[in-house]
């Protein structure tokens, strides 16, 4: 089978983990007689450098012409690059926001998974850990207060910011339709996470949640207010089957999760549209602090690439063999940096990806 990825590569460790991810599907199409054809594509400081603006035009129709995007990581150090001294629309988060949009990306699911190897890691007490855990975050990405309209004035000599919060009716049904599905396929478990005790934007999430959930009464479904989530996540994270909530809530509550694994390395990500095509991406940031030092930890770009095999390609198979090769390593003693502990073998990023690729 023949398939046309878009490579983002980004900035910071992007390019380092792309690789990575790109190796262990190389060697996923020898051994199952595929053919992968990569076109790389400029984004974020990496495309401001070469364009002025975080993603062109043109970038955008490559994508749309492929069958799916895998991505590295967008965006520098806030506070010494010279990217943030542009205005907020040309800096690099503005090309991940932008293409969100031209893409529909309006489901990302944010799986957060704690290996049984890596429960050392896991900040939790061992009471409260149990048995693990493996819970997937449906954040709605294309509305809410990222997307709304936003302005700075000036009244009466102060500054005043304001930044609105709006979603649609049908923006709220295909992101909660789109999560029971994958409940469907899990535990059967949904969690709406609102603030509809304050927000009217949360008041209508939940009345529509409650009508979706009617055509799936096979599905268990609750509403728990956000910041009962976000304490439930350190308190009992088990409980957690498929966590549906609106984007900034998403934001917040995901990278909390991933947190709770042990490493933000180890968290993939898929952000889809209302078709096979998908955008992947690892959970974490560009972190240029390591960049070209070959410490990240690539196996959540790695993962990503398995998100993509599994949910764009329907290459169920091959996912299943990503994902294995990455339990075999890590069931074998080695770990980057950011994961690493006493006793075990410690390799970086190239070394990883290769490992990961030589028992696929």
């Amino acid at each position: 089978m023949e398939k046309k990825v878009a490579v983002i590569a980004g900035d910071g460790i992007g390019p380092e983990i792309t690789r990575e991810a790109r190796k262990v599907l190389d060697k996923v199409c020898r051994k199952y007689g595929h053919t992968f054809i990569y076109t790389d594509v400029l984004m974020g400081g990496a495309s401001i450098d070469v364009h002025g603006v975080p993603l062109t035009d043109e970038a955008i129709e490559t994508a749309k012409s492929s069958d799916a995007v895998l991505m590295g990581s967008i965006g520098g150090n806030t506070s010494t690059s010279p990217w943030y001294q542009l205005p907020p629309d040309r800096r690099p988060e503005a090309g991940l926001l932008k293409i969100r949009k031209a893409l529909n990306l309006f489901a990302n699911l944010r799986p957060a998974y704690l290996y049984e190897e890596l429960k050392d890691a896991c900040p939790l007490r061992p009471d409260i850990i149990g048995d693990g855990f493996d819970m997937m975050i449906m954040r709605e990405l294309t509305g809410g207060l990222y997307f709304g309209e936003r302005r700075t004035v000036t009244e009466n000599g102060m500054r005043k910011a304001i930044d609105t919060l709006t979603y649609s009716e049908e923006e709220i049904r295909r992101i909660t339709v789109r999560a029971f599905d994958v409940a469907r396929k899990r535990r059967k478990k949904v969690t709406s996470v609102d603030k509809a005790n304050v927000l009217d934007s949360s008041r209508l999430w939940r009345q529509v949640v409650e009508e979706v959930a009617a055509d799936y009464p096979d599905v268990a479904y609750e509403h728990m207010l956000v910041d009962n989530c976000a304490m439930q996540l350190v308190m009992n994270p088990g409980q957690f089957d498929v966590i549906l909530t609106e984007n900034m809530f998403g934001d917040i509550l995901s990278d909390e999760a991933s947190m709770v694994t042990g490493s933000i390395g180890m968290l993939s990500s898929a952000s889809l549209n209302d078709t096979k095509f998908g955008l992947y991406e690892p959970s974490h940031g560009s972190a240029p602090d390591i960049a070209g030092k070959d410490v990240a930890n690539p196996i959540a770009t790695i993962l990503s690439a398995a998100m993509m095999l599994r949910f764009s390609f329907d290459m169920d198979e091959e996912a299943d063999a990503v994902e294995a090769a990455v339990k075999q390593v890590l069931r074998e003693g080695y770990r980057t940096q950011d994961i690493m502990s006493e006793g075990k073998k410690l390799v970086g990023t190239a070394q990883m990806g290769s490992l990961i690729a030589d028992r696929i």
